[in-house]
């Protein structure tokens, strides 16, 4: 089998399980066609690679792991688009660990930062965290 069909079978799963963003799959196809490193998606702030890191562990389920990771990427320091993103998957990480509380602020950080923030369809579609997302967004 070859990798483009590996790479393919595991989106499609993730997507399916509805825990993968769109703007992740479309960044890791877009890596594996051009064979780039994901440093080079980032703006080359000191937190980046915290959170490339936290993005694939989110990515393989290791949701403690990710969490450590995205939380040390935001203390380390990133761009406004990378806390965003860090944010929004650690709220994605308390929603469906139960912890509501945590996962409004999360999102609540991720709005702060960028009041503009929508969800993808399929994020903003998952049970456990869009009704969360979508109440404190009419909250601010």
């Amino acid at each position: 089998m070859s990798w483009l069909a590996v790479i393919a079978a595991v989106c499609g799963t993730l997507l399916i399980a509805g825990c993968q963003t769109e703007p992740m799959r479309a960044m890791r196809a877009d890596l594996a066609n051009a064979g780039a490193d994901i440093k080079g998606l980032f703006g080359g702030n000191k937190g980046d690679a915290a959170l490339a890191s936290g993005l694939r562990q989110y990515e393989d389920g290791n949701y403690g792991e990710a969490a450590k990771q995205l939380q040390s990427a935001i203390d380390q320091g990133l761009a406004r688009a990378g806390r965003v993103n860090a944010h929004k998957h650690l709220a994605f990480i308390h929603c469906v660990s139960g912890r509501t509380t945590a996962c409004r602020e999360e999102f609540r950080r991720a709005l702060a930062i960028n009041p503009g923030l929508q969800l993808s369809p399929a994020e903003a579609g998952h049970p456990t965290w869009g009704p969360v997302f979508r109440s404190v967004k009419a909250g601010r």
